[in-house]
This record gives structure tokens, sequence and C-alpha cells, in this order.
């Protein structure tokens, strides 16, 4: 009994209470600290793991994310607006690695397509247009203003008769060009007139002999061999396209004695279709001349092609009505007037030969005008005086020569 009142009173003691409550709470502490230290290293150690894997591998952004909100949670309680906006950050860090990605592999793409048109168009010719060349069209255009040259007023676009009915007058253009070849406009309205005064049409011809028809058109130039081909394109016309001339340029170059240059001067006359750049001796001529084509051509239909590579289309019908009047008043083929052309100073073959010769001026009657232009060409081949006969037998030539 004793001894349980002692111990009584030794446990209500108050050092008693106070050393049990110390032990208690040392025992407590110490359990928490060492918690907290384990739970240290096992964040130290895993911290350690994942730096030695991102050395190896890349860093990502979602992995950075996702330790940034762990260790958030680890450490405080956030609010949940906290969290919520920790999960669009997330979201948008996402969304913008992706368009980040996007936008590297279409720029790549991008870069990739156009390396490969550069190789593929490696080999292919740039087109480029000639210096200057429109300032010289207009200066040109300006020195044809006054339509005064031979062209103006006896050219295939004034040989027909504008009472006929459309397909006479449509085969009265093809004839005037058949006969302009290699001869003065002068001399192929001439022709023309006598022609139309015996009711030139298909039928007529196909009636007509052949030494009828020569002696209505001598003296053009090569007028035999003219002669044949009329009689040719004519049958041809009437059995293969009902009387009327073709209306695309390959019916028109498989009649007899009509090329290129014919067939799309026929097309633009004749049916008012552009089909490409009728180009004669004057138009091949003035355009080596000018620098028009990038290296120099050798016969009018290389001139052609090179013409239309560059020059714009609905500048296809005005430059033959052009240059052929420039070519026949200007820049003549023997002897130009370059102290007088206005390109005398971007023209790369100004002056190189007679540079000191004037225009003459024209008088106002077509007749004499043609007669006083200096350095016309002259109709090839000797022709004696008086006589309507054949020129000599030597002079037979294809029609489609300039």
């Amino acid at each position: 009994m004793f001894m349980f009142r002692r111990l009584t009173v030794r446990m209500n003691s108050p050092y008693f209470t106070d050393s049990t409550a110390g032990l208690d709470t040392y025992a407590t502490d110490s359990l928490g600290k060492s918690a907290v230290n384990k739970g240290g290293i096992r964040r130290l150690r895993s911290r350690m793991a994942q730096g030695l894997k991102s050395e190896d591998d890349p860093p990502k952004v979602k992995s950075e994310v996702e330790e940034q909100s762990i260790s958030l949670q680890t450490h405080a309680q956030p609010p949940t607006e906290t969290v919520s906006n920790c999960k669009k950050t997330t979201t948008k860090v996402k969304e913008e690695a992706v368009d980040n990605q996007a936008l590297l592999t279409s720029s790549r793409k991008t870069r990739r397509g156009r390396l490969k048109v550069e190789y593929e168009n490696e080999g292919a010719e740039l087109k480029s247009e000639p210096c200057d060349w429109r300032t010289q069209l207009s200066f040109i255009r300006e020195m044809r203003s006054k339509r005064d040259a031979p062209v103006d007023q006896m050219g295939a676009e004034k040989c027909y008769d504008t009472e006929a009915p459309p397909e006479v007058r449509r085969y009265h253009v093809l004839i005037s060009l058949m006969l302009s070849s290699q001869t003065k406009d002068l001399v192929t309205a001439g022709a023309m007139q006598r022609l139309r005064e015996h009711d030139l049409s298909v039928d007529v011809i196909l009636n007509m002999d052949e030494g009828t028809l020569g002696k209505l058109i001598y003296p053009v130039g090569f007028w035999r061999t003219k002669v044949k081909y009329i009689k040719q394109a004519t049958a041809l016309i009437q059995q293969e396209f009902g009387g009327d001339i073709p209306d695309t340029v390959e019916g028109l170059m498989r009649l007899p004695g009509v090329g290129p240059k014919m067939a799309h001067l026929a097309m633009d006359i004749a049916w008012n279709q552009v089909s490409g750049i009728g180009v004669d001796t004057h138009v091949h001529r003035i355009s080596n001349r000018l620098g028009w084509t990038r290296k120099e051509t050798k016969t009018p239909e290389e001139t052609r092609r090179a013409l239309e590579e560059w020059l714009p289309r609905d500048l296809w019908s005005e430059i033959n009505w052009l240059l052929v009047g420039f070519g026949q008043q200007v820049c003549l083929p023997v002897g130009p007037l370059c102290s007088v052309c206005l390109n005398q100073h971007t023209c790369p073959a100004a002056h190189r030969s007679s540079p000191s010769k004037k225009l003459k001026s024209s008088p106002a009657s077509p007749t004499p005008q043609v007669k006083g232009n200096v350095g016309q060409e002259k109709p090839r081949g000797n022709r004696r005086k008086g006589k309507t006969g054949a020129p000599p037998s030597g002079q037979t030539s294809v029609l489609e020569s300039a």
C-alpha cells in the first residue's frame, strides 16, 4: 500500500510529467526529422537520377512541367485556382511546343520544295526582254505616224474588193500575199488591179489558162512559179475547202506557195485572228539590227520564233505593219538613214553605213511617193524593157524565200 501511494505521488509529480513529456517530444521530433530526411533523400536521389537521364536524352518541355507541378503539390497545398492555372499553363506550353514543331516541319518542307524547283529549272532558258525595246517601239510609232509608206497605201489589206462577198474578199487577200513575195508593193497593187478587172474569184482562176494569168500578174517577181502555185492552190481551195480559203494556219500552209509568213498575215487580215507574227524581209532585218533577237537569226522563221518568245501578244498584229513601213522609208536594206532615225542612240547597228544620208520628203500621191523612196529593194532579175515575155530562165525560186 505504501509502495502504491509512493508510485502514485511520483507519477503525479511535475518532474516526472515534464520528463516524460520531454521524452515524448524528443521522440516525436526525431521521428519527424528522420521522416523529413528520408523524404529529402528520396527527392535528391530522384533528381540525381533525372539529371543523369537528362544528360543522355534531350530536355522535354512536358517532363519539366510535370516536375514543377509535383514539387508544388509536395511542398504546399495550393488552392484550387492555382492548380487550374497550372493546368492551363501546362496545356498552353504543350500547344506552343506543337506549334513550334509544326512551323519547323513546314519551313523544312518549304525549303526542300524551293530547292527542288531550282534544280528542275536549272537547265531551262529564261525569257528576257531586249533592253530599251519599248522606247524604240514608241519612236518607230512616232516615225510611222504619218502613214505615208507604200505598205499603207498598197498593202495586202488594201488590195481586195470591199464590195465583194466575204469569201471572195478573203481569196483576194490570199492572192495579194502570194504575189507580194519578192515584189514591190506598187507592182503587186498593179497586178491585183488587173486581176480584179477580170472578176478575180476561185471559179475565174480555175477557168483561166496559165498564159493569160501570167500576162495579168507580170512583172511580179518569179511570176512563172507564182502562176503554177496560184492555179494549184485555187484548185485545192475548191476541192477541200468549199471555195473559201482555210481558216487555220495548218490549212493555209497546205496550199502550194504559202508559208508561215503568208499564213499568219492571212489569218490576221482575212479572218481577223492573230495566230502569230508575219515576218518578212523588213521585219527580219530590223529585228536583228535593233537587237530584238537573243542571237542573230538567219531566216525570217527563226526571227518569228525569237520575237514570239518575249513580245506581248497584243503587239503581234501591229509589229508587221510598223516595221515594214519603217523599213521602206528609214531602215533601208542598203544605206539606212540612221542620221534621221530617232533610235540612232540605242540601236546597236546605227551609223555602220551611210551615216550622212537624209530622208527625202514624200509627195502626197502614193505612186510618186514609191518612186521617190531612197534605197528601196529592186526586183531581182534583169528584165528587158518593152517586152512582156518571160524573164531569164534561171530566175525561178520558192515564194517563201523572204
